[in-house]
């Protein structure tokens, strides 16, 4: 089940419609880190002094140096931060994401989106779970050797299924009924969960897992929550 939604989502970021959020949101995300970059240059640029004057070398032009030195922060600044910046967009796009599956594959279940703080709130919650995958992987390997990948893609697996999942819940029902159902359904939600923070340690790859999640865990809902049959509660289209 867990994999079938995973297979829809990524045949449903090649729709023109959800390819369309994807690729606006992979270009504000690299639009954002040309600005930091930029932002990064010219302040050392300008705070750093011009040059200092060493014997027997003569002047050393330190501010021009470390101001394009500064530009191998670049790849590191994506390595790390790259996902949260990504996952950050693709929370202003989620709704559309679900919204869009919902249409193309559940016509006659479809939710309703949440109101702009609601919206706002489920997305700031997904940017910190992910956020918690770069800080977590980058602090904790060094000490915690072989079992870091176990430890780090168990945790974060649970984090990012829960955000994921009762983001897409909650557009059919109140809080605790989408609680009650992730809960139901634990290690589903923990293994698709676990497969994301997976993808989101890949390169490039996890430019596009934000919005391959809001997909695939909209058609996890619904395949655990009802089934094609005509006495279901929550009829697939």
């Amino acid at each position: 089940m867990v994999f079938r939604a995973l297979v829809l989502a990524w045949l449903d970021l090649l729709r023109p419609r959800i390819l369309r959020l994807a690729l606006i949101g992979v270009g504000l995300t690299i639009l954002l880190f040309v600005a930091l970059q930029s932002a990064v240059f010219w302040a050392v640029r300008s705070f750093v002094p011009g040059g200092w004057s060493l014997p027997w070398i003569g002047t050393l032009d330190v501010g021009s140096a470390l101001s394009w030195g500064s530009l191998a922060l670049f790849p590191l600044m994506g390595f790390f931060l790259m996902a949260p910046v990504a996952a950050g967009f693709a929370g202003l796009f989620a709704e559309q994401v679900a919204d869009a599956v919902e249409e193309i594959h559940y016509p006659a279940r479809r939710g309703s989106g949440l109101d702009f703080l609601d919206g706002l709130l489920e997305s700031v919650a997904v940017v910190l779970a992910v956020l918690a995958v770069a800080v977590l992987s980058l602090v904790l390997t060094p000490f915690l050797g072989p079992l870091a990948p176990v430890l780090l893609f168990g945790a974060n697996g649970w984090l990012l299924g829960r955000e994921f999942f009762q983001m897409a819940a909650r557009r059919h029902m109140d809080e605790p009924q989408a609680t009650a159902l992730r809960k139901a359904n634990g290690a589903r939600v923990m293994l698709a969960g676990v497969l994301v923070a997976v993808a989101l340690v890949i390169p490039v790859v996890n430019i596009a897992v934000p919005l391959l999640a809001a997909a695939a865990f909209t058609h996890l809902f619904h395949l655990v929550s009802g089934t094609s049959g005509p006495g279901s509660r929550y009829p697939r289209g």
